[in-house]
C-alpha cells in the first residue's frame, strides 16, 4: 500500500470538501473492501476521507416509506425489528452476504459501492477494462464460471466487461423499488435504485452513476404488501461466505391465490443487480402456482448468453426464479 492521506470527516459538509477537488481521493467507512483493494495494489487513493462520525445510522420508519441511513451497519440492519416485520427480504439478502465478522463491520453504503469480485479484475498482471481500461477483458476467453448472462453487448467480440456485481443486499433493493439519497457539490438528489448502478457500455471502471464528491446518505423503500411472501435465494459453491452463483430476490402480494403484486430481481448475472420487470407483469393477476412460475421464469431469460464456462447458468437461473417464487408462495 502506499502512503496516503487520512482526513476524519465532521459533518457531511466537511466530507464532500474533503474529496471534490481532488479525483482520486475516496470517502471511507467500514473498509471492508476497499482496504483489499488498497492491499493489492487495485486502486491506490491518495486520500481517505473517514466519514464514520457522521449522522447517518438511523432507521426509520416515516410512514410510507422507510429510511435506512448510509452508515446503518449490514448486521443492524438486517436484525432490526422494523425490518423484520416490513422488509424481510432485505434482511434474508443481508444474512446471505459475507460473514458474520464482515456484515459487523460493513456499511449499506459501502455495500453499495463495493466493487466486482472478478479474479481478472484483482489480479494486476491479467487484462481488465474495469481495473485498466483498453487492456481488453480477460474473462471473455477465459476462466469465466462465475461471470454475466445478462447485459452483454450486442456483439460477441466486444464484450468490454462480463464480471457480475458481487452484493446480496442489492439485488432486494433492487426488486424492493428503493431510491437513493445522495448529497454533493451540486446539492441533494434522489436516484432510483434500479438506475444507481451501470452496465458496462464504454466505461467499465464506472460502477455507478455517482459523480465525484457526491456521499450516499440514505435508502428509501417504500412501504408495500410484500413482506408475508417473500424469499431471497442465494445458489453458491459453499454455504459460508461465497458469492453467488446465481442469486434471486422474489416477493409476492398475493389475494388467496391470485398474485396482485410482484418483484423479482436476480443475482450473479450482470454487472448490476438485474430486475426482471417483464417477468413481474406475467406473474400478476395469476394463479401462484409452478407453471405461471415456470412462464414467468421462461420470459425472465429473454436475452440470456453465455460464456464457455457458465452455460450452466441457462439452466440454473430459471431453475432458481420457480423455486423462490414457490418459497416466497408459501
Amino acid at each position: 500500500m502506499i502512503n496516503f492521506q487520512y482526513l476524519r470527516a465532521s459533518s457531511p459538509k466537511s466530507a464532500i470538501d474533503g474529496v471534490r477537488t481532488d479525483l482520486s481521493a475516496q470517502f471511507i467507512a467500514g473498509g471492508t473492501n476497499l482496504i483489499d483493494l488498497m492491499k493489492r495494489g487495485i486502486t491506490a487513493p491518495p486520500k481517505l476521507v473517514d466519514i464514520n462520525n457522521l449522522p447517518l445510522r438511523d432507521i426509520a420508519d416515516e410512514g410510507k416509506t422507510i429510511r435506512i441511513g448510509a452508515l446503518a451497519l449490514n448486521s443492524t440492519v438486517a436484525d432490526h425489528s422494523l425490518i423484520l416485520k416490513k422488509l424481510p427480504l432485505l434482511a434474508q439478502a443481508l444474512n446471505a452476504g459475507a460473514s458474520a465478522q464482515i456484515r459487523n463491520m460493513a456499511t449499506v453504503g459501502g455495500n453499495m459501492m463495493q466493487r466486482t469480485r472478478c479474479p481478472y479484475f484483482y489480479d494486476p498482471s491479467l487484462p481488465c477494462n474495469k481495473r485498466a481500461p483498453g487492456s481488453g477483458c480477460g474473462a471473455v476467453a477465459g476462466i469465466n464460471r462465475m461471470h454475466a448472462i445478462f447485459g452483454l453487448e450486442p456483439v460477441p467480440d466486444q464484450h468490454v466487461c462480463i464480471a457480475v456485481h458481487p452484493s446480496d443486499m442489492c439485488v432486494a433493493l433492487a426488486a424492493l423499488d428503493a431510491t437513493v439519497e445522495v448529497w454533493g457539490p451540486g446539492g441533494n438528489r434522489t436516484i432510483p435504485f434500479t438506475g444507481f448502478h451501470r452496465l458496462p457500455g464504454s466505461n467499465p471502471q464506472k460502477d455507478n452513476t455517482l459523480q465525484h464528491g457526491e456521499l450516499i446518505t440514505a435508502l428509501r423503500l417504500p412501504d408495500n404488501a410484500l413482506a408475508t411472501h417473500s424469499h431471497y435465494l442465494k445458489i453458491r459453491d459453499r454455504a459460508s461466505y461465497a458469492f453467488a452463483l446465481i442469486s434471486v430476490a422474489a416477493a409476492l402480494d398475493l389475494k388467496g391465490k391470485t398474485i396482485q403484486q410482484a418483484r423479482l430481481a436476480m443475482g450473479g448475472v450482470a454487472h448490476k443487480p438485474w430486475r426482471l420487470t417483464e417477468a413481474e407483469q406475467v406473474l400478476i393477476g395469476k394463479p401462484a402456482t409452478e407453471a405461471t412460475f415456470r412462464e414467468a421464469a421462461q420470459v425472465a431469460m429473454r436475452g440470456a448468453r453465455a460464456f464457455e464456462h457458465n452455460t450452466y447458468k441457462l439452466k440454473l437461473a430459471p431453475a432458481a426464479i420457480v423455486e423462490a417464487l414457490t418459497r416466497a408462495a408459501g
